[in-house]
């Protein structure tokens, strides 16, 4: 039993330390599947189209070669020597097996990983034209196109937010990680500061107050934008890399120190001894 109970214990260890290493590598390997089946294939048949339609000796196909594909496109051909002939020597069948040829080489062999590249290197030049005046002209215009497109403009403008938030150098916006009382009384959520309140609020009720965005789990790129009075939040010595790790992981991982309930429950002893003061 002891045995046992070591054996599990070892073969977690040995999990916990494998998987991040597994998962890691099979995300890469899954987006470079989804960018070669999607986008990278299509780049690979239209170079295969550029080379045969620029170079008539591309791919060099042998009589045999071509006598094969025949018999294998109709079968009776190779009991039939003078219609195989007639076939073979046709210049658009010539050009039909040049290109099948060609697909087994960029498409289905060692050159198919060229398409990948060239994605690789298409996207960075569009990326160094978009930094450019006309290229941004050229994006804003395309955006502002797709913005007034029916239906397009209602999904658009929410995977473009997500994939800014994900990709963009931009830093966060979030000053810093408070602990507010929501969605009611009694209920801590995280929050990320991201300024002061609406001044008319602040001017109506004479209050300091923070605006507050509380990220929903797991995708914390939602959530609830909340203006609070400062006095009732407790700010949490955490990173907002810290906070949204919490948050995506539903709270499974965690600071090691500095607590919010650890903090809350020091200001109400402190409280409850100004009172009793």
């Amino acid at each position: 039993m002891h045995a046992f109970k070591n054996f599990r214990t070892y073969f977690f260890r040995g999990l916990a330390a494998l998987l991040p290493t597994i998962l890691t590598l099979w995300i890469f390997a899954q987006g470079y599947l989804f960018v070669k089946g999607n986008v990278s294939e299509h780049v690979n048949r239209g170079v295969v189209w550029v080379l045969t339609t620029s170079f008539d000796w591309y791919p060099h196909v042998t009589t045999e070669q071509l006598e094969e594909y025949a018999v294998k496109q109709e079968p009776t051909l190779k009991s039939d020597p003078a219609a195989l002939q007639q076939t073979i020597q046709d210049e658009e069948f010539k050009d039909k097996v040049r290109i099948a040829y060609a697909d087994k080489y960029w498409v289905d062999g060692r050159g198919q990983v060229a398409g990948f590249i060239i994605v690789l290197v298409g996207v960075c030049f569009l990326g160094a034209f978009l930094a450019s005046v006309a290229g941004r002209t050229i994006w804003h215009a395309l955006e502002k196109m797709l913005m007034n497109a029916p239906f397009v403009k209602q999904v658009y403008p929410h995977i473009k937010q997500i994939t800014d938030f994900m990709l963009t150098k931009k830093k966060l916006a979030f000053s810093k990680v408070v602990a507010v009382q929501y969605p009611r009384e009694g209920v801590w959520s995280l929050g990320l500061v991201t300024g002061t309140g609406l001044k008319r609020i602040v001017d109506k009720f004479e209050k300091e107050y923070l605006t507050v965005f509380v990220p929903s789990s797991p995708t914390p790129f939602t959530g609830y934008v909340i203006m609070t009075p400062k006095d009732e939040t407790i700010e949490v010595e955490m990173a907002v890399e810290e906070a949204l790790r919490f948050t995506i992981s539903g709270g499974v991982i965690t600071p090691a120190e500095h607590q919010a309930f650890t903090a809350l429950s020091t200001n109400e002893e402190n409280k409850v001894d100004d009172d009793d003061v």
